[in-house]
């Protein structure tokens, strides 16, 4: 039997409109012949979402008891029972009642897509693990429910619903998202424009990563060896040293800024780097020729090379015919990554002739 496709609708925050969209895609493959259920959806009581539900079929819930209490949760059972072409489940990261065949509906999930049922989720960045730290530090808020990052990355489509901080802060503010005693706390703390912003940077970087690993297999499955120039690369060498972190934090804000630091920046990180005790310049003995290998295998190096930016300091680069970066042969490249690994190196870009591969 054929496993079932995985799709998924990310993501900023609440209300962004991913249960809507799903049920929308449910409604149209329904329209044009397929047998769609809806195995699990949470409408919060917004009107717009319950009508989308429409003439869908929608498997009762099953009933559990914990604790004096009865909890409604997706009756997998049934829907196996069922054996729908696709079958629509909300909130992915959704833990469940104690009592229940498993803890998390994401498991449930895939005992579906074993059965060969096509399944369209729903998520939120929060819950995947990956960030989970970050959302807390950005929001304030511990969230208690996620999920792995893999089972989102192993999915089939992964389509990010999108909406800026403002336009998500006015279907709010109308009573869109949550109740209306709810709505001025919400707007005060999670709502806020900052926190909607980052969110949202969070959600586009996640999904710009998965669109760049589906490239990258794509173009290793069709032998494809020539460059194709989709994104800045930064390549970063570790050890697994107390400063990795930081390493690792420094080259994403790098890579996030096209390999690009402003000079006041990058003064204020070396001297937090000297008064941290990290080093500040490529410690360890890793071989040159290691990152280099390293770096060659990713398949969008411009023209098989590397696109290199030379340091003179820690977060300089050394201005060349205006820019900030040349693509240089490999032997110049690794020169300059081993004067890097002696302590406290300065090291000097190296003009090169023009040539069409530059």
């Amino acid at each position: 039997m054929a496993r079932g496709n995985l799709r998924v609708y990310l993501g900023a925050a609440p209300g962004v409109g991913k249960t809507f969209a799903m049920l929308n895609e449910g409604r149209r493959r329904h329209d044009r012949g397929t047998d769609v259920v809806v195995g699990f959806v949470e409408t919060h009581g917004r009107a717009r979402t319950i009508e989308q539900v429409g003439d869908l079929e929608v498997i009762p819930r099953k009933v559990i008891g914990y604790r004096s209490s009865e909890f409604e949760e997706m009756d997998v059972d049934a829907i196996l029972a069922r054996r729908p072409e696709v079958a629509l489940v909300d909130e992915l990261a959704h833990t469940n009642v104690p009592g229940s065949r498993t803890d998390k509906r994401w498991q449930d999930v895939e005992e579906l897509l074993q059965a060969g049922i096509d399944v369209i989720s729903t998520v939120n960045i929060q819950h995947l693990e990956s960030v989970n730290d970050v959302v807390e530090r950005i929001t304030g808020v511990q969230q208690r429910e996620t999920l792995p990052d893999e089972v989102v990355r192993r999915a089939d489509q992964v389509e990010l619903v999108d909406s800026t901080p403002e336009a998500l802060r006015r279907r709010m503010a109308h009573g869109n998202i949550y109740k209306p005693e709810k709505v001025d706390a919400a707007l005060a703390n999670y709502f806020r424009p900052g926190n909607l912003a980052a969110l949202r940077e969070l959600a586009l970087l996640w999904v710009a990563d998965k669109v760049d690993e589906s490239l990258q297999r794509y173009m290793e499955d069709h032998g494809i060896t020539a460059a194709w120039e989709t994104r800045e690369r930064v390549v970063v060498a570790i050890t697994g040293a107390p400063a990795t972190e930081a390493l690792i934090r420094r080259a994403a804000r790098i890579a996030q800024r096209a390999g690009l630091l402003p000079a006041k920046a990058a003064e204020r990180i070396e001297r937090l780097l000297v008064r941290i005790g990290l080093p500040t310049s490529v410690p360890g003995p890793m071989p040159p020729e290691a990152i280099l290998a390293v770096a060659r295998r990713d398949k969008k190096a411009r023209l098989g090379k590397i696109t290199y930016a030379l340091p003179a300091r820690i977060g300089a680069m050394a201005n060349i015919r205006g820019d900030y970066s040349l693509s240089v042969e490999d032997a110049i490249a690794l020169d300059v990554i081993e004067e890097m690994r002696q302590p406290r190196s300065r090291v000097r870009a190296r003009l090169l002739p023009a040539s069409p591969n530059a």
